[in-house]
Formats: C-alpha cells, sequence, structure tokens
C-alpha cells in the first residue's frame, strides 16, 4: 500500500475552547498513541485527512504522520464526526511498527455477475461486508475482492475461497458463507373456501326477536299500568266525545 504523508502540529492545551478555535481554522485536533511512545496531542488539516479516507486505502491507509522532524508510521484508530454536519471533530493516529503484524477489518468487494441470478432467477446474498485479517502494516489490502462471475443457483463463496493477498491471513472460521445464490420463495395467501365464507355470514347475522306482546316493551321500555288500550295511530282523527241526551221533563 502506497506511504502518505500528513504533516500534523502539536498542540499543548486539550480545552473545548481550544479544539473549536483550531477547527475554525480547517484542522482537526487529535492524538497520537502506542509503540510504547507517550501520547502526543496534535492537530492536522481537515481536507487532508477527508483525503486519506476516500482513498483506495480507506481508514486501513499507511500514514507517516510527520510531526516537526519526526516521522511516525500510523494508522486512523478513530474518528470522530459532528452528528448533523457529519464534518470531522477528532481523529485518533495509532502508531506502529512496520515489522510487527497487526490485525485489521478489511472491507470485501463484490465482483462480476453471478449465472443463477443472471439466468436462474436467484437472489444474491451478500452475507459478510468485512473480515479480519492479520498481516504487516505494509501489506494491509485496500479491499478484497469476491469473485462471483461462476456462481450457480444454490452455491455458494466461503471463507477458504476468498483469493487473499500474499502475506494476508484471514481470522475467521474457513466455512463461514460470504455470499450465496438462493431461489426467490412466494409466499401465495390461500383465499377463503365459499363454505367458509357462508360460515363466517351466518355467525355475523343478528338475532331476529319474535313478534308478539313483547313488542309493546320494545327499547327496553316497559309498557304503563293499565295501558290496555291502543294509542290512535299517528296522523288519525281523534274520536270525538259523545253526545249527552237532553233529560226529559
Amino acid at each position: 500500500m502506497k506511504d502518505i504523508v500528513l504533516e500534523a502540529q502539536p498542540r499543548a492545551a486539550a480545552t473545548k475552547g481550544e479544539a473549536k478555535a483550531i477547527r475554525r481554522t480547517g484542522r482537526v485536533p487529535g492524538i497520537a498513541y502506542g509503540d510504547k511512545g507517550a501520547p502526543v496531542s496534535l492537530s492536522v488539516d481537515e481536507k487532508s485527512v477527508q483525503t486519506i479516507l476516500r482513498s483506495e486505502g480507506g481508514r486501513n491507509a499507511l500514514i507517516s504522520l510527520k510531526i516537526g522532524s519526526a516521522s511516525h508510521p500510523v494508522l486512523i484508530k478513530e474518528i470522530q464526526r459532528h452528528p448533523i454536519t457529519r464534518a470531522l471533530q477528532h481523529v485518533d493516529f495509532h502508531r506502529i511498527s512496520l515489522k510487527k503484524k497487526i490485525e485489521t477489518k478489511v472491507p470485501l468487494h463484490v465482483k462480476g455477475e453471478a449465472p443463477g441470478v443472471k439466468l436462474g432467477g436467484g437472489v444474491l446474498e451478500h452475507l459478510v461486508r468485512d473480515v479480519r485479517v492479520r498481516c504487516l502494516p505494509t501489506e494491509i489490502p485496500g479491499a478484497i475482492d469476491v469473485d462471483i462471475s461462476g456462481l450457480q443457483m444454490n452455491q455458494s463463496i466461503r471463507a477458504k475461497d476468498l483469493a487473499l493477498p500474499q502475506g494476508v491471513e484471514i481470522l475467521m472460521d474457513a466455512e463461514s458463507v460470504i455470499v450465496h445464490v438462493v431461489a426467490v420463495h412466494v409466499v401465495e395467501e390461500t383465499p377463503a373456501t365459499p363454505e367458509a365464507g357462508a360460515a363466517g355470514a351466518t355467525a355475523a347475522e343478528p338475532e331476529v326477536i319474535k313478534k308478539g306482546k313483547v313488542e309493546e316493551g320494545a327499547e327496553g321500555v316497559a309498557p304503563a299500568a293499565g295501558a290496555d288500550k291502543k294509542a290512535p295511530a299517528a296522523g288519525a282523527p281523534a274520536a270525538k266525545p259523545e253526545a249527552k241526551k237532553p233529560e226529559g221533563k
């Protein structure tokens, strides 16, 4: 991997106000530690760090961190971003030895087109996105390619099938499935049978109250005592009172 030079400036204070002042100048506060050396507070150019993160190596890029006249091989260990603007807020650099193997994560990049998907109508499932590897800092790959151009239906690529660069050891179960092509499963809903529908309709019908004398107490109101005569129908003329006969002399 190509060595990248990043210039840093030491900083003495570590207060929030001092960190904000550094960010206003287009720089990012950070710290370098590891490899039996004392931690060093520093600041770096934000645009330069963003360029490194977008490079082929990304966070695994081997950096030569230059502080004054001294240079140290480092890797980006951790970054902090603003939750809204995503601007860099802080960067941790890990000093390393170029002669000692280290462990780090490397992304997996799928390459090609699987015949099981293109011709067989299957679906490609990408189960593992990155793997942990062990190697020298100078041999860290930017990514590991996963060639799926020969993958048929119901076939898979496992960790043991990956083409690893020389000197790189993968730290996961060799039988772990990275990608595979599976058939599409369509679940169809079973329509209700006419008998079942009729039974449901019968159960939903309201109970019919038989006609009888209980109609007088409809809506839960009992008829008044002595109300044995039917009331005149609405709109019917009222009954005329009976005329009295004249008394005889």
